[in-house]
């Protein structure tokens, strides 16, 4: 049941200091309507305060130790548990995920700060010794020992806003580096209650930690652009990452953006697996996530059965009171969310796709009118073109698209069109194809017999193509977050 959250009031956290701000902005409350949340918006001055903070602490932060670093991570991690139960109904609110997800994701970004506190631990130990090898260099011995990259702007989505922002915050400070966090704009409570956590932990200088929400176009040039800032670390959509490459420059860029995952299914799968995986992959967070099972390419012979086998597990995937333990799917982030997915649903059915469940919008009973169109049916189509767009764009709601084809070279033909490549899955009982097909698929990372899944970050993944630059998890951005250096005795 919910708390009955009174409206929230969160602030900048700058240097050390906790600053309220004329402009604000409004979060909406996606489990009971209306707004829930102000939160203080930052403006080009707040920014460029920031900016130069992190700079100046910089080699304050350079000196600090791997073991002080990880007492740090560790304490952020037990405080976020203690205050699991209003961090998940936060979540709910202002994300649209149901409560038994929300308390996943808390204890999910906890983990991540007390993993990062032990990859550091392993990463800083594990410096080089070398000796020359090379004409001229006989004798030579060095040492390459890792250092922090500097300042690292983390941007961070509204689909995980707890568990991403941990992902990105968690391996910079790990790593020794300061961090200014940009959270998505609709989204910015739970990282507001993380900035608070954060302050409270005894050692981290004033500086090493700055939060300034605020809306991209009037700050996020301004931060990307800062010739101050070291590594950018960002979740999101292609296009806003590729407008964040352009005006970053010669700097780190760690991006993963879009997704448009591929499940490619053989006939000699299990297809009970099969269905409720993709069941699954498709409809988890109304699909908003980028690791989502957009498109079952199923080989012509087991399509229909795929299909009638799917739609058997979709009375599991209902809408309902997001404060019900027993609800799977909520509404969308937004309207406009979701007269996208309204949009790529009209295109495929125009097309020639059939719909066997779902196609409209329909709220649960008791929604609130405002949010009534937010809610889109998880939905299932058969027979999908290829020509479809969905297909091919990212789609982030709950739609299991079904397509078919002939043969292997068909299916990597399918799986490698898009511009997206993240994730994909290859679902066969042989292991020779398997491997085949997973060195073929132009995807991140490619799961056999199994949704595609981030977790914690312990398997690195990231895109290719369009779908980002580099590899996340935390070992894998400790690293990113990093730089080398060579010490000539």
């Amino acid at each position: 049941m919910a708390t009955g959250i009174a409206q929230r009031r969160e602030r900048l956290y700058v240097d050390g200091e906790w600053i309220e701000t004329e402009n604000a902005l409004s979060v909406s409350d996606l489990a009971a309507g209306g707004t829930f949340a102000r939160v203080a918006a930052a403006g080009p001055a707040h920014v460029r305060t920031a900016l130069e903070a992190a700079h100046e602490i910089k080699p304050r932060m350079r000196e600090t130790t791997v073991v002080e670093r990880a007492e740090w991570c560790e304490s952020i991690a037990e405080r976020l548990r203690e205050r699991e139960e209003e961090l998940a109904e936060v979540i709910v609110r202002e994300a649209g995920k149901p409560i038994s997800s929300a308390r996943g994701e808390v204890e999910q970004a906890a983990e991540r700060f007390d993993r990062a506190a032990e990859e550091a631990r392993t990463v800083v130990s594990k410096g080089e010794y070398r000796e020359g090898s090379t004409a001229g260099h006989e004798g030579w011995q060095a040492i390459v020992k890792h250092e922090p990259i500097g300042a690292v702007l983390c941007i961070t989505p509204y689909n995980y806003p707890l568990a991403t922002t941990a992902l990105q915050v968690a391996p910079a400070i790990a790593a020794g580096n300061s961090v200014l966090l940009k959270p998505a704009s609709k989204t910015p409570v739970s990282a507001a209650i993380l900035a608070d956590v954060i302050a409270g932990v005894d050692g981290i200088p004033d500086g090493a930690f700055n939060f300034v929400p605020g809306e991209a176009s009037e700050i996020g040039d301004l931060l990307a652009g800062d010739d101050r800032i070291n590594a950018i670390a960002m979740t999101g959509s292609s296009g806003a990452g590729k407008h964040v490459a352009r005006e970053s420059g010669m700097i780190n860029l760690h991006m993963e953006l879009g997704g448009n995952a591929p499940a490619v299914v053989f006939d000699d799968a299990d297809l009970t697996d099969v269905a409720g995986d993709c069941a699954k992959g498709s409809f988890k967070y109304a699909g908003q996530r980028c690791s989502a099972i957009s498109r079952v390419l199923a080989h012509e012979s087991i399509h229909d059965d795929l299909v009638d086998l799917i739609d058997g597990q979709m009375d599991a995937w209902q809408a309902g009171d997001l404060f019900d333990e027993d609800t799977a799917v909520g509404p969308l982030i937004s309207e406009d969310q979701a007269d996208w997915v309204a949009e790529l649903v009209d295109d495929a059915v125009e097309k020639g796709a059939e719909i066997v469940r779902g196609g409209s919008r329909r709220a649960p009973d008791g929604v609130p009118d405002e949010l009534a169109d937010q809610f889109f049916e998880p939905t299932l189509l058969a027979n999908v073109p290829r020509d479809a767009r969905l297909v091919d764009e990212e789609q982030f709601g709950p739609i299991a698209a079904i397509t078919t084809f002939e043969d292997e070279a068909e299916a990597l033909e399918i799986a490698n069109g898009s511009d997206l490549a993240l994730d994909a899955a290859v679902f066969t009982g042989d292991y020779e194809r398997a491997m085949r097909m997973a060195e073929r698929i132009d995807a991140g990372a490619v799961r056999i017999n199994g949704a595609p899944s981030h977790g914690l970050g312990d398997v690195p993944f990231g895109g290719n193509k369009d779908s980002g630059i580099g590899r996340e998890g935390i070992d894998a951005s400790i690293h990113a977050m990093m730089r080398e250096k060579s010490i000539v005795l």
